[in-house]
């Protein structure tokens, strides 16, 4: 079911948006209170660090949820998932890049998606230390602070600006695809977590591709990116759903799109 196909559904979409908007310059606040500060650290199981921001963002935004939508269901990175049975969902990640976050470096981001029968129909990248706000509405586009956004129209890999996210994991476990990478693209860049999809689809990135993400990675850039006009798929080319887990490609173009996926699987 999307939510913005008769009036009263664009109505609540609306809405919806304006709550993602809001709770996104909440989170930005508080990540933005506790940037650059004395963080306690902690590594989970899988070795990935959480620091107490990351926790009390979450909390912050599942309790405004809470008292708002009480029956919608909600997946977040800290907290897990209680959203079996239900309609709708939201998606957190309170701080997407959290080793950028407690090393001081500013391109950390904040993901929030809203589902309806587990397809994004909302999908918000905040870069907190940045003031940007990516968002995408299915049905209705992509903007940046309010300002329509579009992908590039480029369509050759040799004329494109590849993003390579993740580049040690995607070293360790595939190297020659990383040494496939490396040959393409006629400018390359290494980053990590989700601005370079925003970049991507306001047009200044054409091609990223992304290693070892979960759900919550994910779920908020699908509607950016496919709403500015973009491709966002797995490395099999197929869209990845909720309880998806791995690597991901966005691409400007399906010409693009179509080349990367060769390259990955040469």
């Amino acid at each position: 079911m999307e939510i913005s196909k008769n009036p009263e559904g664009k109505i609540q979409i609306q809405r919806l948006l304006a709550d993602c908007l809001a709770l996104a310059d909440l989170a930005a606040e508080a990540a933005r209170g506790y940037f650059r500060s004395d963080l306690g650290v902690s590594f989970k199981a899988d070795a990935s660090p959480v620091t107490q921001a990351d926790q009390a963002i979450e909390c912050l935004v599942r309790e405004w949820i809470a008292q708002r939508y009480p029956d919608h269901g909600i997946l977040g990175e800290e907290y897990g998932a209680n959203f079996t049975g239900k309609t709708h969902c939201w998606v957190i990640d309170p701080i997407d890049g959290t080793r950028s976050f407690i090393s001081g470096f500013p391109l950390f981001g904040f993901l929030l998606a809203h589902l309806t029968d587990g397809e994004p129909q909302i999908g918000v990248i905040s870069l907190p230390m940045l003031n940007e706000v990516y968002a995408g509405v299915k049905g209705q586009g992509a903007t940046c602070n309010g300002t329509p956004i579009s992908v590039s129209q480029t369509r050759k890999l040799d004329q494109a600006t590849l993003y390579i996210n993740e580049g040690d994991k995607i070293h360790a476990t595939q190297p020659a695809v990383l040494s496939r990478l490396l040959c393409a693209g006629q400018t390359r860049r290494f980053c990590y977590d989700c601005y370079p999809h925003a970049l991507l689809a306001a047009g200044h990135v054409d091609v990223v591709v992304d290693y070892d993400l979960k759900p919550y990675d994910i779920m908020a850039l699908r509607p950016v990116v496919t709403e500015a006009g973009g491709i966002l798929t797995d490395w099999a080319g197929q869209v990845p759903g909720l309880s998806y887990e791995g690597p991901i490609l966005s691409a400007a173009t399906h010409d693009l799109h179509k080349e990367v996926l060769a390259l990955l699987h040469d």
